[in-house]
Formats: C-alpha cells, structure tokens, sequence
C-alpha cells in the first residue's frame, strides 16, 4: 500500500483550495463517518465553480470517472477540496478534484481522502 499522502504534498494550485468546509453531524453515518454523498456533493460544488470561471458562465455536470474514495472522513475535519484543469474541448470542461481533510486537535497533518474527475459542460440560458 503506498503510503499516505500528507500536508508535505497537497496540491499546488493557484490561490489555494477552491472550496472549503468543516464536516458536521448531519453529515455522518451512523458509524460516524461522513456519507460518500456528502463528499461527492462537495466535490461537485469546488469543480462546478472552478469549470465555471475558466468557462466564463454557466455549466453543468455531465460525468464523473475515476472516483476513488481513499479515507474515511470524521465529523469535525476541515475539508478542503483542491481543482486542476486536466483538459478543455469546444464545450466540455475536464477537471481533477482531490478532497483533503485535517482532523481537528488532532495534530496530524492534512490526507487526500477522495479524489475524482470531473467532466462539466458550458450551457447558456436557454
């Protein structure tokens, strides 16, 4: 197994993560980890918006492809979600969204617990 990724090697991107949260109760399991959804959800948000500016306007998902789901997540870590532009068609809009998370007084440092692509079409209004 390779060994975990650390605060040593998060994402180097412009102006830091594109969407960041602390998870909450509401959010978990009854086992106290945060739903797969939820972080899905989040995802979506941090690469929507990301898609967005480089789009100039308005766009909409349209796949998901490589999901993995690399740590459970626990109530009260910061999430963190970092956004890279992995290519760009006459429409279409393919983003890489790793989901970070630091525990909480814990004192260990941040892990990648997600990672996905996601791919966003523009759209206009009609």
């Amino acid at each position: 197994m390779d060994a975990p990724e650390t605060a040593d090697r998060l994402p180097e991107v412009e102006g830091g993560p594109h969407l960041r949260t602390v998870a909450m109760p509401r959010d978990a399991n009854a086992s106290g980890d945060i739903f797969g959804g939820w972080t899905l959800s989040q995802m979506d948000l941090a690469g929507g918006t990301f898609a967005a500016e480089h789009a100039g306007g308005r766009v909409v998902t349209v796949a998901i492809e490589a999901m993995r789901f690399l740590r459970p997540i626990a109530v009260g870590d910061e999430v963190s979600c970092y956004c890279s532009l992995e290519k760009t068609g006459e429409t279409s809009i393919t983003v890489k969204v790793e989901t970070w998370a630091r525990g909480r007084g814990r004192g260990k440092p941040p892990e990648k617990v997600t990672e996905g692509v996601f791919t966003f079409v523009a759209v206009k209004k009609d």
